[in-house]
């Protein structure tokens, strides 16, 4: 006989926080949002943490390299898609990997046998006004000058003009050598009132250059999310298919957290893959996912999950409940998933961290979601509305939008995540292709988002979210208590009305 659970499944909507006492020195200035992201043993720190419990969603409408370099300086971390070949995953790992904090690895580079035509072309493509001269075109050839946009006078310069006959040559630069640090640079920078500083090596091959603007923006990202390298963390979504391919050309690429991206991870090809990676790479983490019970939580840890996913059929996008009748409410799974992993804590010694992934609709559902027990929260559509988003902008009416399409949509074709040892290829859907409304850039959202949280964790008189997992009290409203919770029995000003 079936098996029936007699409460129903819940979603974040469904519950509220209740104030406790909040003191004098419990302020959103002094709220921590540093949290664990794979697992470690009591009494140890882990490996690798967030400074803010933020991921971004494994689509290929949400997560390039774009989004996680501008989600990593914010503190948080972007799993790129691998719903694409594994070259291409790869080399979007190593260029987040090539950013370092405050050293870039050049992006714009040219021979000086090249053209003014060809820098106005790169300009045109990278928007990058900074162009570096090197014996082969390549970030790393022997570094021969710089062209900016200083350089050259589009009113009075041939476009045939070669690059070797204006470029500012390295005898006239100003330059770091090899192993020069960040406030070295940085002080050259500010001393010869210049805007970007090559470092090059004893064979004046360019390793990195450094921008006065970096500068400005380390000291604006003070929760920049770096390896001890101070390179940029960033993770990578694999799949069960073809994980003995793509796992060995990621971690070569330097990824620091893999994840399975699937809809139902309670399966043995997870475990599979989980195990292959435990076996076969040293100190390489790995996340497992999607589960709704401690059964699915389980099965994955024993397999060796560094972390577990939990949700199914809760994102914006996504219509498995809709197609397949499989999932349960973002609520319901997060509660019994966390009290599992508490329990496993308690027995082993061991803290496997969880992560939210769906239904969170309004930014007070991270709050629940991270009270109820979850250590970060993964999002999709909340990214794909920013500008740093892979997809394209489009005026639609009245409106910008941006486009948003799920991993189980025909467009995104991705079979892999859907599997189940069928037939190889995406049989029906279960996720649509859409818009979001464009909402700007992340880091001017994510601050007011994180503002929100920090504010309510204050408000449940709590400095971290390991303490307000301690001390939350939730409730469940009903629906009339949802009504009353919003604006009612008013008439509300349109934006479009003006008055004195």
């Amino acid at each position: 006989m079936a098996y029936y659970y007699t409460e129903p499944s819940r979603t974040f909507s469904e519950y509220l926080l209740l104030p406790n006492l909040t003191a004098k020195d419990c302020n959103p200035a002094g709220v921590s949002l540093k949290t664990p992201i794979v697992k470690f043993k009591q009494g140890e720190k882990p490996q690798v943490s967030l400074n803010i419990p933020f991921s971004s969603a494994v689509m290929q409408a949400v997560s390039d390299h774009n989004m996680a370099v501008a989600l990593a300086r914010c503190g948080g971390i972007s799993f790129i898609f691998g719903s694409q070949s594994v070259e291409d995953q790869a080399d979007m790992v190593r260029k987040v990997k090539g950013h370092k904090a405050g050293f870039v690895v050049s992006r714009s580079n040219l021979t000086p046998g090249h053209t003014l035509k060809d820098i106005l072309e790169l300009k045109e493509k990278t928007g990058h006004s900074t162009v570096a001269v090197t014996d082969d075109g390549t970030p790393t050839g022997k570094l021969l000058g710089i062209v900016t946009s200083r350089d050259y006078r589009l009113s009075r310069d041939s476009l045939d003009k070669p690059v070797g006959n204006f470029m500012t040559p390295f005898s006239s630069l100003i330059y770091g050598k090899s192993g020069i640090t960040l406030s070295e640079a940085n002080d050259l920078i500010w001393e010869h009132k210049l805007n970007c500083l090559p470092v090059v090596g004893e064979q004046q091959n360019l390793e990195y250059l450094v921008f006065r603007k970096d500068y400005d923006a380390h000291k604006e990202n003070p929760y920049e999310l770096l390896d001890e390298n101070k390179s940029y963390i960033v993770g990578a979504g694999i799949n069960t298919k073809d994980y003995a391919e793509r796992v060995p050309a990621l971690v070569a690429a330097g990824v620091d957290v893999l994840v399975i991206d699937s809809s139902d991870g309670y399966t043995e090809w997870q475990k599979e893959t989980v195990e292959y990676v435990k076996a076969n790479f040293d100190n390489v983490k790995i996340g497992a996912g999607n589960v709704v019970d401690r059964e699915g939580f389980l099965y994955l840890v024993e397999a060796g999950a560094d972390f577990v996913k939990v949700g199914i059929g809760g994102g914006s996008i996504c219509i498995t409940r809709e197609q397949k009748g499989i999932g349960r409410g973002q609520a319901s799974a997060v509660i019994e998933v966390a009290a599992a992993r508490d329990e496993y804590f308690r027995a082993t010694g061991v803290y496997v961290p969880i992560c939210s992934d769906g239904g969170i609709v309004h930014d007070y559902h991270i709050t629940l979601a991270l009270a109820m027990g979850a250590d970060f929260v993964m999002m999709g559509r909340y990214f794909a509305r920013f500008d740093e988003s892979p997809t394209r902008k489009l005026k639609v009416g009245n409106n910008f939008v941006k486009e948003f399409w799920g991993e189980g949509s025909n467009r995104a074709r991705n079979w892999q995540r859907y599997d189940t040892g069928g037939k190889q290829t995406l049989v029906f859907e279960e996720g649509v292709d859409s818009y979001v409304p464009y909402a700007g850039s992340l880091q001017e959202n994510l601050d007011k988002t994180i503002h929100k949280i920090k504010s309510t964790m204050c408000n449940c008189g709590s400095l971290s979210i390991e303490e307000l997992q301690q001390k939350a009290r939730i409730t469940l409203v009903s629906a009339t208590s949802i009504v009353e919770g919003g604006a009612h029995d008013v008439i509300l000003k349109e934006n479009s009305l003006s008055g004195e």
